[in-house]
């Protein structure tokens, strides 16, 4: 198994694309942290989990913006499991307007989760996977890491800031065995792009089938959404890539919207 034993903290794992990678590290013999906002749905989760793999889930609650909860949560997992090997910043929001119309509030609510939560997150388990010379940090990014789309202008940023985030936290991270990458999603259909749609219609002025053909598939070879389990993949493929030959690298997985 790829992961045994592995301590792999994944945050926004209650639901969503944090659970499938949850489900994918427990496959291949990992102990997972479910972080989420929502401590009830974290609980609720691992204990689903646990049915499966007893023993090897346990639940913290963690805004991800707050430095206070994200250094508790990262003590609790350390008190019960001795360290954090494998960092996956998954907790995310999508918050659609034009840029003329954009709160400040909103811009920097949506800049604090994807950017400051990365950061949070990384420094807190740093420490841990220096002590012991290995470990591996990704971080969530998207196909707007590389690309742009209107009404999503702090997304878009703070998408692109995570890729510089990852190349300093493996240059910095080589010289004590810790890798860093990003995955980077097309469009998956969760709850979070559920709502995007009927937003996008009335902003654009188009049909919510519109926006699904044209706006989030119109760009893919097939015109299939990316799947849960797509992503999974590509978090297991950097969790257990042991070598730097993959440090500081990303990897889009978006059925051919964006190629490079």
């Amino acid at each position: 198994m790829k992961l045994a034993n592995k301590v792999c903290l994944i945050t926004g794992s209650a639901s969503g694309i944090g659970l499938g990678i949850a489900r994918r590290y427990l496959s291949e013999g990992a102990k997972v942290v479910i972080a989420d906002l929502n401590q009830v749905a974290a609980q609720a989760t691992a204990a689903d989990l646990d049915a499966t793999a007893p023993g090897r889930v346990m639940a913290v609650a963690m805004d991800v913006t707050s430095e206070e909860q994200v250094a508790a949560g990262v003590a609790a997992v350390v008190a019960r499991w001795g360290t954090v090997d494998v960092l996956v910043s998954n907790a995310g929001v999508q918050i659609v307007d034009p840029i003329e119309s954009y709160s400040f509030a909103n811009w920097k609510k949506m800049l604090a989760i994807h950017l400051d939560g990365a950061f949070l997150t990384t420094r807190a388990v740093l420490p841990h996977m220096y002590a012991q010379n290995s470990g591996a940090i990704i971080l969530m990014g998207s196909v707007h890491s590389k690309e742009a789309s209107k009404l999503k202008a702090p997304y878009v940023t703070a998408k692109h800031g995570l890729l510089g985030l990852c190349r300093v936290i493996a240059k910095e991270g080589a010289a004590h065995g810790v890798r860093a990458n990003v995955v980077c999603p097309g469009f998956v259909r969760t709850p979070l792009v559920d709502k995007q749609i009927p937003e996008q219609a009335k902003e654009l002025g188009i049909s919510e089938d519109e926006v699904v053909r044209k706006v989030m598939l119109g760009q893919t070879v097939d015109g299939e959404f990316t799947t849960i389990e797509d992503v999974a993949e590509v978090a297991l493929l950097f969790a257990g890539f042991d070598s730097n030959a993959l440090t500081g690298q990303s990897l889009v997985v978006s059925h051919g919207w964006y190629m490079e």
